[in-house]
């Protein structure tokens, strides 16, 4: 079950930062991080409402708060240099978070067996090699670098939090629910500083009606987000971190095929060789 579920949270992640990618191209980011989640809040509301999940209201809910402050500026910093650089480039390199949640899988007492510890360096490797990672060029793309891994120490820490936010399904509900109103709470509170210095909330074409026409789009990245952290923690909870999150990190190979069959984006040999490689290493996690 743990391989199943983090696989399925590659899946979403690695199409929700596709669409958060195209999205930030034209709409500011900070609007793309706010009106996604708070439809996701919307939807996770009446799930928690009719499960009657706040009973499970308790003191693991501050991990879930912790992940909800940190969650929205790795989201920005992501969706920035998703708009900078080539998203076959940039993805790759946000998935280096997951030395995060494996270290604090290893701190825990995990130790994987030699066939887990090769399949959790080969994919590892993999991933990165999937985005044919560019660190020489225009000031742009070495801009597009750091922001890249800001958003991947977020997003470890992340993992790692929402992991520990709840143990059982009603809880998670509620857990990830109080996320999104604390990431709303952080990016809503940014946004409103943005403006306030100058920045815009909407597209300069469009406007409004750019931001409504773009709803379908912005409820999608919510809704797999969200799905994908919901996936994550029942992946940690059924099995080891060091392999639930080192699946979960496979998503920017995602991304790099759906930036391939929907974009364009040619993939050079470095990034199939890296395809392939994190196919490999995903066998061995599963199998070791």
């Amino acid at each position: 079950m743990t391989a199943l579920f983090a696989l399925a949270t590659s899946l979403l992640w690695g199409l929700a930062d596709f669409g958060g990618g195209l999205l930030t191209r034209r709409v500011p980011a900070l609007t793309v991080v706010v009106v996604s989640q708070c439809v996701a809040a919307v939807v996770l509301g009446a799930v928690v409402v009719a499960t009657g999940a706040w009973s499970e209201a308790g003191g693991r809910l501050w991990f879930a708060v912790a992940a909800g402050a940190v969650g929205p500026v790795a989201m920005l910093s992501f969706y920035k240099a998703l708009a900078l650089g080539p998203m076959g480039v940039v993805s790759p390199l946000g998935s280096l978070g997951v030395v995060v949640p494996v270290g604090v899988g290893l701190l825990l007492g995990e130790r994987p067996g030699p066939m887990r510890f090769a399949g959790v360096a080969v994919a590892v490797t993999g991933v990165v090699m999937a985005g044919g990672p560019q660190l020489r060029g225009a000031p742009v793309q070495r801009r597009a670098v750091v922001l890249t891994l800001v958003a991947a120490l977020g997003f470890g820490t992340v993992m790692a939090l929402i992991a520990e936010a709840s143990t059982t399904v009603t809880g998670l509900f509620l857990a990830l629910f109080v996320q999104r109103v604390t990431n709303i709470a952080v990016g809503g509170t940014a946004l409103y500083a943005s403006v306030r210095r100058g920045g815009r909330a909407l597209p300069e074409e469009g406007g409004t009606a750019a931001v409504r026409a773009a709803m379908p789009a912005l409820a999608f990245v919510g809704l797999a987000d969200v799905a994908a952290n919901g996936a994550y923690s029942l992946a940690a909870r059924h099995g080891p971190v060091t392999v639930a999150a080192v699946l979960a990190s496979l998503y920017p190979v995602v991304t790099a095929l759906a930036a391939r069959g929907l974009l364009g984006e040619r993939l050079r040999g470095v990034q199939a060789a890296g395809a392939g490689l994190a196919l490999l290493g995903t066998l061995l996690l599963a199998t070791g």
